[in-house]
């Protein structure tokens, strides 16, 4: 917050910081890493900063035929949408 201030920012969520029980198909998972749930209230933490773009990275569906990870990171969309809406 103090280097963003009210100045526009966008926002780059690396899926592999999600523990591989939350998002097996990415390049480079870490075990131990995030839960999907923190990862959301983190993502609403910044709620106040004015983000005007935001994207998801190293989602490798190849390595994730379930598609766990591929939901996931679009529930961090759905939830970064959501927080733009709420702002209007």
């Amino acid at each position: 917050r103090a280097r963003v201030g009210g100045m526009p920012a966008y926002l780059t969520f690396d899926i592999d910081c999600l523990d591989p029980a939350f998002a097996p198909g990415t390049g480079t998972p870490v075990v131990g890493g995030l839960s999907s749930s923190r990862a959301v209230q983190i993502l609403q933490g910044l709620a106040d900063l004015n983000i005007v773009g935001f994207d998801v990275v190293e989602v490798a569906p190849a390595y994730d035929h379930a598609a766990i990870t591929a939901l996931a990171g679009a529930s961090l969309v759905l939830e970064f949408l959501y927080m733009r809406a709420s702002r209007a």
